[in-house]
C-alpha cells in the first residue's frame, strides 16, 4: 500500500530553532527557516528594537513563536539556555562578545546541548580589525568590491536598498551554514559554531565576476561590462510615459528578435561592435521612448526577446506569471511573498502572521516542556 502524503508543513517540520530577537538578517534568516517549517521561537527582550513599524506588519517574524525574556535579569539567560538545550539550531546577531557576556555565547550553550548548530549573523565577522566596529549593509558592501559594481559609470554607485548585503550575503549564507552543520550534527552528533560575516558572503556572490576579471573579460570600472549595463542590450531603458522595461538578449537568436521587434534590426549588423555600442545605446533609448510602458510590453509578450516591464512593489503580485504561480500570498490582509523554494513533497506555507513580541510564551513552555518560561505571575 501506498504510504498517504508528508504533512503539508516544509521539510524542516520538526527542526527547533532559537531566535535571540534582532533586526535586519538575523530575522530574514530565522524566517526562512520557518517558512520551511522549522519551529522557530523569537526570544524578544522588553521594549526591544524593531524596524519602527507595527509588529502585526513585520513579515520577517511570520511562521515564528515569541517569548519575552529579558537577558540582563537573572532569570534571563537561564531560560535561553533551557531554550538552547532542546534545540536544533540557535541564531544570534550581536556584536562579536556580547552573547558571551550576557551569558548565552557558544561555550555555555553547547556546554548543555553538544549537538547544537550556534549561528552567528554579523556584517564584519567575529574576527579581524574591524570585528567589533559598528556597520551596515553598505559599508559591508563597499569594502568588498561589490557596490562599485553597480550604477552608471559618471554617478555615484548605487544603493541596490539592503538586498545584496544583509539578505543575500548575509541570511542567505547563515542559512546554507546552520543546515549545513545540522546535517554534520545529526550525522555525528557534533554541534559547532556557523560565523556568518556579510562581507565574506557579499565578497563570494561576486566569484563569477572575479573569475571574469582574472581571464581580462571583467573590467574593475563601473557601467564597461556585459552585465553591469555597460553593454547595450543589457540594461533598463525609459518608456514614453516615464515607466522602464529590462532588456538583457544576450544570445544571438534572442537579441535578433529583439531588434526586430524593436524596429532596428537592420541598423547594427554587428552588435558585438564596441565602437558604436553608444550609438546602438541612443538607438534603443530613442525607440523605447517612443511608445509607453503598456505598448511596449505587449509589443515583447510571448516571445524570446528577453524583455520585461519594470513594475513597481505594488504592482508585481499582479503580473500574470506571479498571480498563476501564487508567487506572493496573502495572509491576515497582508500581500507578502510566498515561501521560496517549492518543495513536491513538503510544501512549505505561511502559518500563520508575524510573532507579537511574547504572545506565545505559553505555548512554547507547554510544547517545548518548559514551564521556567512563564512569567512568576502564573500559578
Amino acid at each position: 500500500m501506498a504510504k498517504g502524503p508528508t504533512p503539508a508543513h516544509g521539510p524542516l517540520t520538526g527542526v527547533r530553532v532559537v531566535e535571540l530577537a534582532g533586526i535586519g538578517p538575523g530575522p530574514f534568516a530565522a524566517m526562512l527557516l520557518a517558512d520551511l517549517g522549522a519551529d522557530v521561537v523569537r526570544v524578544d527582550r522588553p521594549g526591544g528594537s524593531t524596524l519602527g513599524i507595527d509588529p502585526a506588519y513585520d513579515i520577517t517574524n511570520r511562521n515564528k513563536r515569541s517569548v519575552l525574556l529579558d537577558l540582563k535579569s537573572g532569570e534571563g539567560p537561564d531560560r535561553v539556555l533551557d531554550l538552547a538545550e532542546r534545540a536544533d539550531i540557535l541564531i544570534e546577531g550581536y556584536r562579536p562578545g556580547v552573547a558571551e557576556r550576557l551569558g548565552v555565547g557558544p561555550d555555555a550553550c553547547l556546554a548543555r546541548n553538544p549537538r547544537l548548530v550556534y549561528g552567528r549573523m554579523t556584517g564584519w565577522g567575529q574576527d579581524g580589525p574591524l570585528a567589533e566596529r559598528a556597520g551596515h549593509d553598505i559599508a559591508y558592501l563597499a569594502l568588498t568590491g561589490t557596490l562599485s559594481m553597480i550604477g552608471k559609470p559618471d554617478e555615484p554607485p548605487t544603493v541596490p536598498a539592503n538586498l545584496v548585503g544583509d539578505y543575500a550575503g548575509g541570511s542567505l549564507y547563515l542559512v546554507v551554514g546552520v543546515l549545513a552543520a545540522l546535517q554534520h550534527a545529526r550525522a555525528h552528533g557534533e554541534g559547532q559554531v556557523v560565523d556568518a560575516a556579510i562581507v565574506d558572503g557579499a565578497a563570494h556572490l561576486a566569484s563569477m565576476i572575479h573569475g571574469m576579471l582574472a581571464a581580462g573579460s571583467w573590467q574593475d570600472r563601473r557601467g564597461a561590462n556585459l552585465l553591469d549595463g555597460g553593454c547595450p542590450f543589457y540594461g533598463t531603458y525609459a518608456t514614453s510615459d516615464g515607466g522602464h522595461m529590462a532588456v538583457g538578449p544576450l544570445e544571438g537568436r534572442f537579441y535578433a528578435e529583439f531588434v526586430r521587434l524593436l524596429g532596428i534590426a537592420d541598423a547594427f549588423p554587428d552588435r558585438w561592435d564596441l565602437a558604436r555600442w553608444d550609438e546602438l545605446r541612443a538607438a534603443v533609448t530613442a525607440r523605447f521612448l517612443t511608445r509607453t510602458r503598456a505598448e511596449w510590453t505587449e509589443v515583447f509578450d510571448g516571445t524570446d526577446a528577453c524583455v520585461a516591464p519594470v513594475l513597481t512593489l505594488t504592482e508585481a503580485p499582479h503580473h500574470p506569471h506571479l498571480a498563476a504561480r501564487s508567487t506572493f500570498v496573502e495572509h491576515g490582509g497582508q500581500t507578502q511573498p510566498a515561501p521560496a523554494p517549492r518543495f513536491s513533497a513538503t510544501p512549505g506555507s505561511v502559518r500563520r502572521g508575524p510573532a507579537r513580541p511574547g504572545a506565545d510564551t505559553d505555548d512554547v513552555a507547554a510544547d517545548w516542556g518548559l514551564p521556567a518560561l512563564r512569567p512568576t505571575t502564573h500559578d
